[in-house]
């Protein structure tokens, strides 16, 4: 949403934080959560933050084609002279 001022208005979901214990009793079904609704949560030990658990970036496959540029020959003789000692 751009108002007329031409300022983005963003908004930000609040993180869930849950405690390291129950963290880790729940683990499968957070993880499951996180992959699902796309929400972060935020692991804590004693109520401070000790790990965040996100979801992953989805990088679909894409083709190569057109991502590579032909510059030279690499196989083709140079041109230079040069010598092997041994």
């Amino acid at each position: 949403m751009r108002p007329e001022s031409g300022h983005i208005f963003v908004t930000m979901k609040q993180e869930r934080s849950i405690a390291a214990g129950e963290f880790k009793a729940k683990c499968l079904e957070l993880l499951d959560r996180v992959a699902r609704d796309g929400d972060a949560i935020v692991v804590t030990k004693r109520g401070r933050p000790v790990a965040k658990v996100v979801p992953v970036e989805d990088h679909a496959r894409r083709s190569l084609r057109g991502s590579v540029r032909y510059l030279s020959d690499v196989v083709a003789p140079t041109g230079d002279d040069w010598t092997v000692d041994g």
